[in-house]
């Protein structure tokens, strides 16, 4: 009851427990000093923590949103290698399919610098076992070493020996790799090696077709992508694009005539000691440039070894005066302008002219009255400047510009020279200068299309090396290309018959002609210009001729830079070049001989109508074979022959070949003279000859 109480009192009277008692409480003036100091206090606090907060938001909103794309390729970077996969350069083959270059894999040297320790320790080794590194390489290479890079090449395949390599590999350096990527390789080596030209340590083409086309067979190169963890060790691969292989080129040289020509042209230069020497074989009805040499030249596999001179294409890239070969042009203009005809006859005498007050213009000596053929033959200049006088500056500048002086010819080669020609202020002293092959200067290349356009019969065709674009296994032909027709056939033949006395023994040739097949051509020797002035010692003697000329297969140029033996004159000098190339190459082919052909054997008109049975064994190697520059190929008559020799030359043709009995072959199925077709199978038919022509009549 006394405990009820006390609750009781307690409840009505609570300030007997508060230890703030109502009179020591705060009174108004505290709370109004109090309150707004805290309120102070509490705001500067939540404006910090929402500065903070603010902060952090746009610290992420810079990070995933403005860099997004820099952090991201900054974190590729490091979790992922970018690799360009390297394309496979193209192949270039000749016309038979005979490979002149190609790439191969090999090895190269490259460094991950993250990877890399000591930078200057690595460089001091690299280089110990390269053992060719110059100053500047070594700074460059601590440079890049010590980078945060993650791959840096240090030296291409083309440019280190698999013996390098394998000093480096057995240093086993840290951050030191041995990545595999492609080495352009020539089998050939100095083959063909100004057509072909080079390509630099990164592949690019410098010079050649491997220039012109490096787009073309270049291709593409490929995208892929390497997982790496914090220790760069790989975790994954992702292609992402592979690379595309170039296209492949097939050209118009012959490797067998190239050879034959670099053979001849280089021991020509020796024996006549001169400076240098170029020579070009073309198809006369296509254009095709099927040997292009010079000499000196060089390996395309050691460009290093070689000099800017040795590199140099003179045949698109030189020019030369080509003295009397161009009297062709002055030829072909006054027959198609009727200016003359071969049997006129121009007075030479005393064997010298003058045009106004410059110095007499001589023959090498007086020739009287002589035809116009003659002229031609033994290479007048007073005749031809008679006649190019008579034809005028006009209608000479215009045959000059037809026959393709002047002009690039072949959009093939870049930096081809356009040669020098002038047609303005033309006066009689300059045409009677450009009528015997001075004051114009021109190629090789541009004199060797100009004298296929007689033989082919009055057209000019344009140049070219490259006879088909194999890609993505489609083969595209290049088709010959007809410029323009410059002279009509008719004068075409009549120049024909009288270039064919170039090389008689009263021309200026007889050491050019050939015993199995008549020739056409012209010599030019000319003086060169040294030091602004015309050289009484130093001159270039050339021939440009076509074979056979009637039917012709080939046209060959020849042209010597300063002879300095026992001769100098172009007939002594180019005419036995061209001959020893022209008969090679004949043979080469398996042309039939136009001078006194070997005849065949006929059976009656019973037996076998106006089909010949036999041809002698030791002509076998003038038959027809595959190589045809004119058309396609025909199959070649083989009957007569002996098993091994009827081989030998099917063989050669490309065929497949299968024999039925023994002997000699009295038949054969596809007959002589079908279309030729490359790998088609022939069927020979071996026996007596005699048995296959029993109840001939007589032998014709």
């Amino acid at each position: 009851m006394r405990a009820f109480h006390w609750l009781r009192a307690v409840r009505s009277t609570p300030s007997a427990f508060d230890p703030l008692q109502t009179a020591d409480r705060a009174d108004a003036a505290f709370e109004a000093r109090w309150r707004p100091a805290m309120k102070r206090r509490v705001l500067i606090v939540l404006v910090f923590i929402g500065v903070w907060v603010v902060g952090i938001e746009a610290r992420l909103v810079q990070l995933q949103v403005i860099d997004h794309d820099d952090l991201t390729a900054k974190a590729r970077r490091y979790q992922e290698l970018v690799i360009h996969p390297e394309a496979l350069r193209g192949d270039v083959l000749d016309r038979h399919g005979n490979l002149l270059a190609y790439s191969v894999e090999a090895d190269s040297i490259a460094a991950d610098p993250s990877k890399v320790v000591d930078p200057a320790g690595t460089v001091a080794s690299l280089c110990a076992a390269l053992g060719d590194c110059t100053r500047q390489e070594r700074k460059d290479l601590v440079d890049r070493l010590s980078g945060d890079g993650q791959y840096t090449s240090i030296r291409r395949s083309r440019a280190v020996s698999p013996e390098q390599v394998e000093r480096i590999e057995a240093l086993k350096l840290p951050g030191i790799v041995l990545p595999t990527d492609t080495r352009r390789y020539y089998p050939g080596g100095q083959l063909a090696a100004h057509v072909l030209g080079f390509v630099d340590i990164d592949n690019h083409g410098q010079q050649g077709i491997e220039l012109s086309y490096d787009k073309v067979i270049s291709g593409e190169d490929g995208l892929a992508f390497v997982q790496v963890d914090a220790k760069r060790q790989r975790l994954d691969s992702r292609v992402e694009r592979p690379p595309v292989p170039g296209a492949t080129l097939e050209l118009t040289l012959d490797s067998y005539l190239q050879h034959i020509a670099e053979r001849e042209l280089e021991a020509g230069v020796r024996e006549n000691e001169a400076r240098a020497g170029t020579a070009v074989i073309m198809d006369p009805y296509t254009g095709g440039i099927l040997a292009m040499a010079n000499y000196p030249t060089f390996n395309p596999n050691a460009v290093a070894k070689s000099t800017a001179d040795d590199r140099r294409n003179r045949a698109v890239q030189d020019v030369y005066e080509p003295g009397s070969t161009f009297k062709i042009v002055t030829a072909s203009a006054a027959l198609e302008e009727g200016i003359v005809k071969p049997d006129d006859m121009i007075d030479t005498t005393p064997g010298y002219i003058r045009i106004g007050s410059r110095k007499p213009i001589y023959d090498t000596h007086p020739h009287g009255v002589i035809s116009f053929r003659d002229v031609i033959v033994k290479s007048s200049n007073v005749g031809a400047i008679k006649v190019g006088l008579r034809t005028g500056a006009e209608r000479m500048s215009r045959y000059v510009r037809r026959f393709g002086f002047g002009q690039a010819l072949d959009p093939e080669f870049l930096g081809q020279s356009r040669g020098i020609w002038n047609p303005q202020n033309l006066t009689d002293s300059a045409l009677a200068s450009v009528s015997m092959g001075y004051q114009i200067s021109v190629t090789p290349l541009q004199m060797v299309t100009a004298a296929s356009a007689v033989a082919n019969g009055g057209l000019l065709m344009e140049p070219h090396v490259v006879g088909a674009i194999v890609r993505d296994g489609r083969r595209e032909p290049v088709a010959p290309k007809v410029l323009r027709r410059v002279i009509s056939p008719e004068t075409a033949a009549t120049l024909t018959s009288i270039m064919e006395g170039v090389v008689s023994p009263g021309g200026t040739a007889p050491a050019a002609a050939l015993v199995r097949y008549q020739v056409a051509g012209k010599t030019g020797t000319a003086h060169k210009v040294v030091d602004g002035r015309y050289s009484a010692s130093e001159y270039n003697a050339s021939f440009v001729g076509f074979v056979p000329s009637r039917h012709p297969v080939l046209t060959i140029l020849v042209v010597i830079d300063t002879p300095r033996a026992a001769s100098y004159y172009a007939g002594s000098v180019a005419g036995p070049i061209f001959k020893h190339i022209a008969e090679a190459a004949m043979q080469q082919l398996g042309v039939p001989p136009s001078i006194d052909p070997v005849p065949p054997i006929m059976t009656s008109a019973e037996a076998r109508p106006s089909r010949p049975l036999a041809v002698p064994a030791s002509a076998s190697a003038l038959l027809p074979t595959l190589t045809s520059t004119g058309g396609p190929g025909l199959v070649p008559d083989v009957r007569g022959l002996g098993a091994r020799d009827a081989l030998r030359v099917l063989g050669r043709a490309g065929l497949t070949v299968r024999v039925r009995g023994s002997g000699r072959v009295v038949d054969q199925a596809p007959e002589a003279g079908a279309p030729l077709e490359t790998g088609a199978s022939i069927l020979l038919d071996l026996g007596n000859a005699g048995d296959a022509a029993s109840g001939a009549e007589a032998v014709q």
